[in-house]
């Protein structure tokens, strides 16, 4: 049991920092959304993905782990939670505070990284919402009415209210 023991503390410590990677991956996320570099981005986003591939596998490692654990307690799996296994080291101290101290670091980089999270999606929303505020101010430029500015010979001169010469055209 012991050895099983060292082997999800092990494994506890590999995915927190792998989490607190993707933690500080994500901090360089933030200015690179403000700054709106989407080449940036793209670079961090692979870079997220390979640490997500990790965490994942590294995550697969805890649950067989934790399968071999829950059946030398003879417990169902899926019951079985990291606080059940500070309870089962009562009357190890030493163990006990290290399986506490790898549970609050794992739950502190996932906080971390959630906290983060929300924070670049509300970036990021904003982002579009400007982007798509900029667009519909376009489009309402081309399609704003004609001015009664007549020319010389007594014809409309065919402007546009709040449109500007030289603009962007999609079907040139």
């Amino acid at each position: 049991m012991a050895s099983l023991i060292e082997n999800l503390m092990d494994t506890l410590n590999r995915e927190s920092e792998e989490y607190e990677a993707l933690v500080e991956l994500s901090k360089k996320k933030t200015p690179v959304v403000i700054r709106g570099d989407l080449e940036g981005l793209q670079a961090i986003t692979d870079e997220e993905q390979l640490a997500a591939a990790r965490i994942n596998h590294i995550e697969n490692e805890r649950r067989n782990v934790m399968k071999e654990i829950a059946g030398v307690l003879n417990t169902d799996v899926e019951a079985l939670k990291l606080a059940d296994m500070v309870r089962v080291l009562d009357r190890r101290p030493v163990e006990r505070a290290q399986m506490e101290a790898c549970q609050n670091r794992l739950k502190t980089a996932v906080y971390q990284m959630k906290q983060i999270n929300e924070h670049n999606l509300e970036l990021i929303e904003r982002a579009l919402e400007i982007a798509q505020f900029e667009l519909n101010l376009y489009q309402a430029t081309k399609s704003a009415p004609e001015t009664a500015n007549y020319n010389r010979d007594a014809y409309s001169d065919g402007m546009v209210m709040g449109s500007l010469r030289g603009g962007f055209d999609a079907k040139q």
